[in-house]
């Protein structure tokens, strides 16, 4: 039989886990950052009428051109697209590694709940990320890159801009995508029920125009709608899991 470990053992368990995650993100990036051209041609893609997204719903032909305003703003761009890459590449490997720091403190069946929770919350943010890639973003860079309150007025984008842009709505989107298993778990503790949720639809629908009228930053109702929807079928999908999962208890 082993001997439990103290404190400090486990101190030293969590820095080496913490350690191999590190170098799994720094590995991902710097592949990443030598995919220099792939990767940029993925994230700019958005940025013209090429698009998949513009080409289905057969919008009209543009290209948004950026511009560089700093000595050092590309390659500090380039490095941080890098690392945020690597960051999503290696999750499941961070996600593997949490989970062996904490698995040996939890019983059998917790496991198999901490197994689907950890599976569930990687694939709604992987799923919201490109819900914003191939849908809110594009939409939020058309409006606002080619949005003109005069001709006279030509529109200068910067690199930094364009990426921050999008590199914060993937993180926003991402974590909207995480409602689902957040009233998952909520509903496992019997916090909230599918009879509450369905009682505060209202409330809800109001909370979530607002929510969505924070993402996108532009004012026509389209974008709104189209950012809306999908976190109110998200908002519908939670409460049929808060319902199965309290009819199991």
């Amino acid at each position: 039989m082993s001997e439990a470990l103290t404190f400090w053992d486990h101190l030293d368990e969590l820095r080496s886990s913490l350690l191999r995650m590190l170098c799994a993100v720094v590995l991902f990036g710097i592949i990443a950052f030598c995919l220099k051209d792939e990767l940029f041609a993925i994230i700019l893609a958005p940025r013209s009428s090429d698009f998949i997204t513009y080409r289905l719903l057969g919008a009209e032909a543009f290209d948004i051109h950026l511009m560089n305003t700093g000595l050092t703003e590309q390659f500090m761009v380039h490095m941080r697209t890098a690392i945020y890459a690597g960051l999503l590449v290696a999750s499941p490997y961070i996600l593997y590694e949490l989970f062996r720091f904490v698995s040996p403190g939890l019983y059998q069946n917790e496991r198999c709940y901490a197994i689907w929770i950890a599976g569930a919350a990687y694939v709604m943010f992987l799923v919201g990320t490109l819900v914003n890639y191939f849908v809110v973003f594009p939409f939020t860079v058309r409006f606002l890159g080619t949005y003109q309150v005069s001709p006279d007025v030509a529109n200068m984008l910067t690199l930094q801009s364009y990426i921050d842009t999008l590199l914060g709505m993937s993180l926003v989107m991402g974590v909207v995508f995480e409602l689902p298993v957040v009233c998952a778990l909520m509903g496992r503790m019997g916090l909230i029920s599918n009879r509450m949720m369905s009682q505060y639809r209202r409330h809800a629908i109001v909370a979530i125009l607002i929510v969505s009228a924070i993402i996108t930053p532009t004012t026509d109702a389209f974008t709104l709608f189209v950012v809306a929807l999908p976190i109110y079928l998200l908002y519908e999908l939670s409460i049929l899991i808060v319902r199965i999962i309290t009819k199991q208890n």
